[in-house]
């Protein structure tokens, strides 16, 4: 087994040691990225999801890649399905849903991402096996910007149902998490160039912190399945409902 395969399976998650994306294609996402936020949709269509930006908390737009031709590309022109591919051992991946994830500068708890373990959010698929995320850095991402942190080999604890995504008190949901796993917290900082990737299954438990440095800290979470995963039959779910089409759905490694 390839180590980067082994590294996923052990701890739940990984991180490309370099830039995993081009400089191009990088350069139009993050001019789609400052486009969609300020609700400029250069495709036509709005993302599914736009709260609106507020310069005092983490601002969450779910299924930018519909809105911007340039966060689009970045899927599909890219590399990115088969630095995946060899890391999961995946002989298709496909994209079902994404979020663009911008935290402002001195957010402090408003910027703060809740422990939480994304199976808890898809109901509409079965099983964990062939669900997971990729976390794409759209700006540099240091230990000061409140980078997402994972909990090592806490994919192994099994669906737990503790996590709350949008809670800002992180320690009372790691004393929560923790105490249904009776098992050792080990957090795992994804320090990120902009253009570098990190990898997580559906059940490792992620979060993250305020945001002190001077900058946003701004990426694409993209939300894929692989062969072994599957829709619950009939649920007539949004991100299940699309899986047909490439326009929401793009089909990323395997044809």
């Amino acid at each position: 087994m390839d180590e980067s395969a082994a590294q996923y399976g052990r701890d739940g998650f990984f991180l490309w040691p370099d830039r995993v994306l081009d400089d191009a294609l990088l350069a139009r996402a993050q001019a789609g990225l400052v486009a969609v936020r300020d609700e400029r949709y250069d495709t036509g269509v709005p993302p599914s999801s736009h709260p609106g930006y507020d310069p005092q908390k983490l601002c969450k737009i779910n299924d930018a890649h519909l809105a911007s031709k340039g966060l689009y590309d970045l899927l599909v022109k890219s590399n990115l399905g088969s630095h995946l591919a060899a890391v999961t051992g995946s002989q298709r991946i496909q994209v079902w849903a994404s979020q663009l994830l911008i935290k402002p500068p001195g957010s402090a708890a408003a910027g703060h991402v809740g422990w939480h373990q994304d199976r808890q959010y898809w109901p509409y698929w079965q099983g964990e096996d062939g669900l997971f995320t990729a976390w794409i850095a759209l700006s540099d991402v240091g230990q000061d910007a409140g980078p997402m942190s994972f909990v090592r080999g806490s994919q192994r604890w099994g669906f737990l149902g503790e996590g709350d995504f949008f809670s800002s008190d992180q320690a009372a949901l790691q004393a929560h998490i923790s105490a249904a796993a009776d098992a050792a917290w080990e957090e795992c900082a994804a320090l990120l160039p902009a253009g570098g990737v990190s990898l997580h299954h559906c059940l490792t438990f992620h979060g993250s912190h305020a945001n002190t440095s001077a900058n946003a800290r701004c990426s694409l979470a993209v939300h894929l399945r692989d062969e072994r995963a599957t829709p619950v039959s009939e649920s007539d779910n949004y991100y299940v409902s699309h899986l047909d089409e490439p326009a929401y759905s793009p089909v990323i490694y395997g044809g």
